[in-house]
């Protein structure tokens, strides 16, 4: 390969600055011994064309060449301070616009999100309500307002990288560069720390958060406070709070759904003779008719009684199933009465035995 470092590069001595810079981002994508490995000839052509940009870039290192046809030498990067000679900095240059750089990290964080489990009651999911709930989280430290910094300082730039976030050195014609172990990165180090925080810039505190339920909602529905997670980082804004809801159980309702079902007893003369009987509801007693010859596990279904739907679409129904109670103890006249109805009774009043002995006689051949 030719010594001219003009040629190398394949451009005109009168070539402008940025047309160099054009040629040796071409020749350097094409030449890189990653793209060429175990190529010696390659990687000693990739090395001239470095050597080459880094006189000619230079404008004093160009004159020099210019009047004399050599320069004193080459020179590479030994530290963050020469990193703009070295081929780290030249391909980086090349890079960065691709991959956006290799500087500190000083992108801002979002916050984490946080979870809280919230019981309420079936009237409360009924008619919905608000409750205020107590959160541990994460916020900014407001002595320091978030750097980890001692009030009245701030956050100074870190001396090792000198605000870069990486550190650079050379292996052999090229340089390494890696992220800075005393600011990790951020570019910047805290000199003197905030003595509330510690200079971590978030202290852990417990902020009352009002949740608004609406109606509808049961167990495992999640509700989303947009901002009310713990505080980001860097300025990165806070994440968000699910409140996830569970619905305690009732001493008298089962839910199904957006329908409510209950059980209410009647006395069996109720049942007979028919009347009327009370029925809870989320809102009060109310009566219902109960028909002569009501049979024990009879369902009446009362519509709207029920819970609303959540996407507000109506509401459910509630569902009353009938147990005939049978009296443990009798009265002496109880049973007068009861014994006289026996004698009364032809089966013509009770179907479903008179049924069942029919068929237990066809079965045995009665």
């Amino acid at each position: 390969m030719s010594n001219d470092y003009y040629q190398i590069l394949g451009v005109s001595r009168s070539a402008s600055p940025a047309e160099i810079k054009k040629a040796y981002r071409r020749l350097a994508l094409k030449f890189h011994p990653d793209k060429n490995p175990d190529d010696s000839a390659v990687a000693e052509q990739f090395k001239q064309i470095n050597e080459a940009y880094e006189v000619l870039s230079n404008p004093e290192r160009r004159q020099e060449y210019d009047l004399f046809g050599t320069v004193g030498g080459p020179r590479m990067a030994e530290s963050s301070s020469d990193f703009g000679m070295g081929f780290g900095g030249l391909f980086e240059d090349i890079l960065g616009g691709v991959f956006g750089g290799f500087g500190a990290r000083s992108a801002a964080y979002r916050g984490a999100d946080l979870r809280f489990t919230l019981s309420i009651t079936l009237e409360e999911a009924a008619r919905g309500a608000k409750r205020e709930i107590l959160v541990p989280r994460l916020e900014a430290c407001e002595s320091c307002n978030g750097t980890g910094a001692r009030p009245g300082t701030r956050p100074e730039s870190c001396p090792d990288c000198r605000g870069r976030g990486q550190v650079r050195f050379s292996r052999g014609f090229l340089t390494v560069s890696q992220t800075c172990h005393r600011c990790g990165g951020e570019g910047s180090v805290i000199v003197s720390r905030c003595q509330a925080c510690r200079g971590e810039a978030r202290i852990t505190t417990e902020r009352t958060v009002t949740v608004k339920i609406p109606p509808g909602v049961e167990t495992g529905t999640r509700l989303r406070m947009s901002g009310e997670g713990e505080a980001g980082t860097r300025g990165g804004p806070p994440g968000d709070l699910y409140v996830v809801v569970q619905v305690m159980e009732h001493p008298i309702f089962r839910r199904e759904g957006d329908d409510l079902t209950c059980e209410v007893p009647i006395n069996f003369t109720q049942a007979a003779l028919g009347g009327e009987a009370q029925v809870p509801t989320l809102t009060g007693l109310i009566p219902i008719h109960i028909p002569p010859g009501t049979q024990p596990g009879a369902e009446f279904r009362l519509r709207g009684y029920g819970l609303p739907n959540l996407q507000g679409y109506g509401r459910g129904d509630l569902r009353v199933k009938v147990l005939v109670e049978i009296p443990s103890r009798l009265t002496p006249k109880q049973r007068e009465l009861l014994e006289e109805l026996h004698r009364l009774e032809n089966g013509d009043g009770t179907p479903l035995s008179k049924s069942f002995l029919e068929r237990v006689r066809e079965l045995f051949g009665g």
